[in-house]
C-alpha cells in the first residue's frame, strides 16, 4: 500500500487546523473585543523613609555614590543602608547656603551652587570615609538662573537663563576636569527650565511659560528640536528621572493644586497619573528604587516618604498551555511520521530530504530558517520604536535573492552537493573545506544556536513568568527530537506548519489591535504616519543611521557574498529536485520577505497606536524588546496567547531545527566521510542522529550558562565570533565563484590574512563589531587574488565551478 505524500499529508492537516483557527478567530474577536480594561498594569508601593531631624535645603535630597544624603541647614544626613536611620555627616553650610541643585553624569554626583539666584558652579562630590568630599568646582560658562544640569553619556549638559533671560543649553566632557563647555543651539521656546533629564539618547527639557502649563521639548540625536505632549501642569524642579528604556518619571502640579506622580512614555508622547496619594509641597525630590521620595516640611524635621513602581506577571491559563501543549505534539508528530515512513533512509534523504522536495517547501523553509524568534520579537519593538526604516533591508534583500538566484544557487546545486563546503574542496583543497566547515559548525554553535534559544526565552519569562530554563528545555528537547528522528525532510515540512502558525498569530495580533483601537484602517495608518511612524527610505549620506546606501553595503556583504557558505539554507535548495526548482526556492524566499516584513513591522506600528491610546498598559520598568510579549500575554485572550506564544516557539524551533540538522550534516559528511576508509550510508546516517542530539544539547548547555550571566557581553561575543571567522570564507566562495584566477595557495593566504588582520582590527577596537564581517570578507579577496597571482593558475577542470561560461576545452570534456 503507498504510503501518503508528505504533501496530501500537511495539506490536510492545515486545511483542518485553518478550518479550526478561522472558526476561532472569529469568536475570539468577537468576545474579546471588549476585553482590555483601562487600568494599568502596574501598581504603586508607598510608605514611609525615617524623619531627618532638621528641614532638607531646597534641592538637598540626591545620590552619592548609590547613597541617599540630604542636606539641610543644621548638617548633612547618609541614609544607613538598611534604609532604617539618618547617620549625621560633618557639616557643610556653605554648600547648603549656595545650593541650586544637583546632577548625575559618568558616576559622579555634582552640586550646582551659586549666589543670588544665578548658579555660578558645578561641585563634584563623593561619600569618603564617613564625610562628604568636594572635588574641584567647574565654573559655568556664564552665571545662569534656574540652572538644571544632566548627564547623558560621558557628557555633562547644562541649561538655565542668562542675564537677559534668553535660554541657554551647553554641553562638556565630565570626564576631564579642564574641558571648556561648548555653547548649543538655544531651545525654540523662551521661557523658565524647570527640569533636564536624558532618556534613549535623547535630552528632555521641561520649559515653564507664563499663563500656561508647562512645555516639554526633546533635543534628538540630530540635535532637531521637538516639543512634547504637555504635562498639562506645572513640572516640580528636580523630580524628573529616566525610568526603564522609555519612560520618564515626574511630579506635576495641577491647575487645581495637587501634586500627582506622573510617566511620559516617550515613543508614544503619552502621559499616565499614576495611583498613589498626592504629594503635599515637596522641599526636595530624589530617585528611590523605581520610583521617587520627596521630603515634606514637619514639625521636627523633614518627613520623607516613597514611592515605588512594581510589575506584575501575567501567568498562562491552561487554555494558554494546551494550545502551546497541542503544537508541540504535533512537531513530535511530524518527526515521528517521516521516521516511520523511511526506515531505511540513504543519506541523501536524510541531509537533502532525497533531493525530492518542492521548491515552494524549501522557499518557505528559507524563510522559517531566516526568520528567527529574535526576529518575531525585536522587529516589532523596533518599528515600535522608530519607524519601518529597517525594512528597507527586505527590500534591497530581495534584490540580493534575485543574484544569489540567478547565479549562484544553481550553480552548486548542479553539482549535486550535500555539504557547501564540497565546492571548496572541488575548487581549491580538501584542507580548506574541512577548515571551513569545522569553523561553520563553531560558530554556528557560539553565535546562533544558544542565543536563539536563550532571547526568546528570556522575554516570554519577563512577561509570563514562566521559568527561563523551561522555556529553553521545551524548545531545545522538542526540536532535538523532532529534527533528529525525520532527518531533512521533518526539518522542512514542521518548516512549512510553522510558518503558518507564525503568521497565524502575528495576522490575529494585528487585527486585535485595530479593533482595540476603534478605528478604521487609513485613519490609523493616516496618524501613524503624521508621526514618521511608517518612513521606509532614507537617503541621506550619514553613516551612523539607517540609509539606504547602508543597507545596500550590507546586503551585498550580508546575503550575496555569504549565501553560499551558510550551509543552513543551502542545504534547503539543495532539497530541490533541479538546478531551475532551486533557484525557484530562492524566488520563492524572495516572494514570502516583503510580506513578512510589512508584517512584522505593521506589528510593531499597530503596537504604537495601541499604546499611544492605552499608555497606562505598558510597564515601564521593562525593556523595550519586551513589548510585543507584554502584549501578548497582557491583552489577548486565553488560547489565544498560547498560539502566539507557540508562534514564538515556532519562529526558535524552526531555525533551531534547520541548524542541528546542517551541523549533522557537516559532521557526517565532512569529517566522517572524509576520514574513515570505507565509510558506508548507515552508518553516516546514525552519525548524523547522534551528531544532531549532541548538537542540540549543547546549545541548550550554552543558554543555560547564559541565562546565569551577563546576556548582552555574550551576545557581543558571539556577533564578534561570526565577523572574525566567517567572512574569510566567504571571501574564499567570491574568488572561487567569480574568478578564474584564484588558486589554492592564494585562497589559503587570503583567508589567513583576512582573520589576522581583523584579530587586529578586534584587538584595538577600530570599528563595530558589525563592520568585521565586511572588512573580512574584502581582506580575502584582495589578499587572495593578489597572492594568487604569484602562484601558478589552476591547473584543473573548472568546469560549472564559476559563474562563467566554459572554455572550449571545459566545454568539450566529459
Amino acid at each position: 500500500m503507498l504510503k501518503p505524500a508528505p504533501f496530501a499529508f500537511l495539506s490536510t492537516v492545515l486545511r483542518r487546523c485553518t478550518r479550526s483557527v478561522r472558526l476561532l478567530a472569529a469568536a475570539v474577536l468577537l468576545t474579546g473585543s471588549g476585553a482590555v480594561a483601562a487600568e494599568s498594569l502596574t501598581t504603586v508601593t508607598a510608605g514611609s523613609l525615617p524623619a531627618l531631624p532638621a528641614q532638607v535645603a531646597g534641592g538637598g535630597l540626591f545620590h552619592v555614590d548609590g547613597r541617599v544624603v540630604a542636606l539641610g541647614q543644621d548638617g548633612a544626613w547618609v541614609l544607613g543602608a538598611d534604609y532604617k536611620a539618618w547617620e549625621a555627616l560633618p557639616a557643610v553650610a556653605a554648600q547648603v547656603h549656595a545650593l541650586k541643585g544637583s546632577a548625575s553624569a559618568a558616576g559622579r554626583t555634582y552640586l550646582l551652587q551659586g549666589a543670588d539666584a544665578f548658579s555660578t558652579t558645578l561641585q563634584p562630590l563623593t561619600l569618603r570615609n564617613g564625610a562628604l568630599a568636594f572635588g574641584q568646582a567647574l565654573a559655568l560658562p556664564q552665571p545662569l538662573a534656574h540652572a538644571q544640569a544632566a548627564g547623558l553619556g560621558d557628557a555633562l549638559y547644562l541649561v538655565g537663563n542668562d542675564a537677559a533671560g534668553s535660554t541657554r543649553l551647553y554641553r562638556r566632557t565630565a570626564a576631564a576636569d579642564s574641558a571648556a563647555w561648548q555653547p548649543l543651539e538655544n531651545l525654540p521656546q523662551p521661557g523658565v527650565p524647570s527640569t533636564l533629564q536624558a532618556q534613549k539618547g535623547a535630552l528632555y527639557v521641561g520649559m515653564g511659560v507664563a499663563g500656561q502649563s508647562d512645555q516639554l521639548w526633546r533635543r534628538n540625536v540630530d540635535a532637531s528640536w521637538q516639543q512634547m505632549a504637555s504635562p498639562q501642569g506645572t513640572i516640580v524642579a528636580g523630580s524628573v528621572r529616566a525610568l526603564g528604556q522609555a519612560h520618564l518619571l515626574m511630579l506635576v502640579k495641577a491647575a487645581d493644586g495637587r501634586i500627582q506622580a506622573r510617566t511620559f512614555h516617550t515613543i508614544t508622547d503619552a502621559w499616565t497619573t499614576l495611583d498613589v496619594a498626592p504629594v503635599v509641597a515637596p522641599q526636595a525630590v530624589t530617585a528611590w528604587g523605581n520610583g521617587l521620595a520627596w521630603a515634606t516640611a514637619g514639625s521636627k524635621g523633614s518627613q520623607l516618604q516613597y514611592a515605588e513602581m512594581q510589575g506584575g506577571k501575567h501567568l498562562l491559563r491552561w487554555l494558554d498551555w494546551t494550545v502551546i501543549g497541542i503544537y508541540l505534539l504535533a512537531m513530535l508528530g511530524m518527526g515521528f511520521y517521516f521516521y516511520l515512513r523511511d526506515q531505511n533512509v540513504s543519506t541523501a534523504d536524510f541531509f537533502v530530504g532525497g533531493r525530492s522536495i518542492p521548491f515552494w517547501a524549501a522557499g518557505i523553509s528559507l524563510y522559517a530558517t531566516n526568520t528567527s524568534s529574535i526576529s518575531f520579537i525585536a522587529i516589532p519593538a523596533k518599528a515600535f520604536d522608530t519607524n519601518w526604516q529597517y525594512l528597507t533591508n527586505n527590500l534591497i534583500a530581495v534584490m540580493g535573492l534575485m543574484f544569489v538566484a540567478v547565479w549562484i544557487v544553481p550553480l552548486l546545486r548542479r553539482l549535486d552537493l550535500m555539504s557547501v563546503f564540497s565546492y571548496l574542496e572541488t575548487r581549491f583543497h580538501p584542507a580548506i573545506r574541512m577548515l571551513s566547515s569545522a569553523l561553520c559548525i563553531l560558530m554556528q554553535l557560539g553565535s546562533r544556536m544558544s542565543v536563539i534559544l536563550f532571547l526568546p526565552a528570556l522575554a516570554i519569562s519577563t512577561i509570563t513568568g514562566v521559568d527561563v530554563i523551561w522555556s529553553i528545555m521545551l524548545m531545545g528537547v522538542f526540536t532535538i527530537i523532532y529534527s533528529t528522528l525525520g532527518g531533512s525532510k521533518a526539518v522542512i515540512w514542521t518548516d512549512v506548519v510553522q510558518v503558518v502558525v507564525m503568521f497565524g498569530g502575528a495576522l490575529f495580533a494585528i487585527g486585535f489591535i485595530f479593533m482595540q483601537t476603534g478605528g478604521d484602517l487609513p485613519q490609523l495608518l493616516n496618524a501613524a504616519a503624521a508621526e514618521d511612524k511608517t518612513r521606509l527610505f532614507d537617503f541621506s549620506f550619514d553613516l551612523t543611521k539607517a540609509t539606504v546606501w547602508g543597507f545596500i553595503f550590507l546586503v551585498v556583504f550580508d546575503v550575496v557574498l555569504t549565501f553560499p557558505k551558510d550551509q543552513v539554507l543551502m542545504q534547503r535548495a539543495l532539497s530541490t529536485r533541479s538546478d531551475k526548482e532551486a533557484g525557484r526556492s530562492i524566488w520563492t524566499f524572495a516572494a514570502i520577505m516583503i510580506p513578512g516584513g510589512f508584517v512584522f513591522y505593521g506589528i510593531g506600528t499597530a503596537l504604537w497606536m495601541y499604546y499611544r491610546n492605552n499608555p497606562e498598559r505598558l510597564n515601564p520598568l521593562l525593556p523595550i524588546d519586551a513589548t510585543f510579549p507584554l502584549f501578548i500575554a497582557a491583552e489577548l485572550p486565553a488560547g489565544v496567547t498560547g498560539l502566539i506564544i507557540a508562534g514564538i516557539f515556532a519562529a526558535a524551533m524552526s531555525t533551531l531545527s534547520s541548524i542541528i540538522n546542517s551541523i549533522s550534516t557537516l559532521v557526517s559528511v565532512d569529517f566522517y566521510q572524509k576520514l574513515v576508509k570505507d565509510p558506508n550510508e548507515k552508518t553516516a546516517v546514525r552519525i548524523a542522529e547522534w551528531a544532531g542530539v549532541g548538537v542540540g544539547l549543547v546549545g541548550i548547555g550554552i543558554a543555560l550558562v547564559m541565562s546565569r550571566y551577563d546576556i548582552h557581553s555574550l551576545f557581543d561575543v558571539s556577533i564578534e565570533l561570526a565577523g572574525l571567522l566567517g567572512g574569510g570564507f566567504a571571501g574564499a566562495y567570491t574568488l572561487g565563484m567569480f574568478t578564474r584566477r584564484a588558486n589554492a595557495p592564494g585562497v589559503a593566504i587570503g583567508v589567513a590574512g583576512s582573520v589576522v588582520i581583523t584579530l587586529v582590527c578586534w584587538s584595538m577596537d577600530l570599528v563595530h563589531p558589525y563592520f568585521y564581517l565586511a572588512i573580512s570578507i574584502l581582506l580575502c579577496i584582495v589578499i587572495g587574488y593578489v597572492a594568487s597571482l604569484f602562484f601558478p593558475a589552476p591547473r584543473q577542470s573548472l568546469k560549472g565551478l564559476t559563474i562563467y561560461s566554459d572554455t572550449a576545452a571545459e566545454a568539450a570534456a566529459p
